[in-house]
């Protein structure tokens, strides 16, 4: 039996928050029709006039999307000593290009680090699955605008087992409030109205 994957088309700023997410297309749907339809959508994706998104190699150039050179080295590893230095202004781009492209890479790692459910299979129904990895995609920008003192990045992949849970830490009773309502609803108005 084959598996069924959702492919996610996501856009991020440079502090690595998803500016819009897509999230309803299997797998196997080429990347360009993905976009095609994000930009056809009522509330789809813009791109604010004169700048550009970079996108993959999967993606075309168009106006407001730049992608690289094809057929030209591209990966930062490329070029990790003196003697692989870029030496075509292709070549010099797609590094550029790469450097800045894995600003969108760390975030979907740090997304998919972060909520487990988004790493194995799923038995929920699709439109579940899609509507989680958009309530993942708005958690993680929350964290990344209100937990500024904590590097999520870093946190990734360690297991300490400091945090094991004793008796001590045990919760018997919790308290009930409004506060975390209070914060949802103030950073939503925030969100929307920006």
């Amino acid at each position: 039996m084959g598996k069924v994957a959702t492919n996610v088309l996501g856009v991020c700023d440079t502090k690595g928050d998803f500016v819009y997410v897509l999230a309803n297309w299997e797998g196997s749907a080429a990347d360009s029709r993905i976009l095609l339809d994000a930009l056809s959508r009522p509330n789809g994706l813009k791109v604010p006039r004169g700048y550009y998104y970079l996108v993959d190699a999967g993606y075309p150039n168009a106006e407001g999307f730049l992608a690289p050179y094809r057929g030209q080295r591209y990966h930062l590893q490329e070029w990790c000593s003196l003697e692989n230095a870029p030496s075509t202004s292709k070549e010099v781009f797609n590094m550029k290009h790469s450097y800045t492209h894995n600003v969108i890479e760390r975030a979907f790692g740090v997304l998919k680090g972060q909520w487990t459910i988004l790493q194995g299979k799923s038995y929920y129904l699709v439109e579940v699955q899609c509507r989680t990895i958009l309530a993942c995609c708005f958690l993680h920008n929350l964290i990344n605008r209100k937990m500024t003192n904590f590097d999520i990045e870093d946190n990734i992949d360690e297991v300490d087992s400091t945090h094991a849970t004793t008796v001590v830490d045990d919760i018997h009773y919790i308290e009930t409030s409004n506060e975390w309502s209070q914060w949802r609803d103030d950073l939503a108005e925030e969100m929307f109205t920006d």
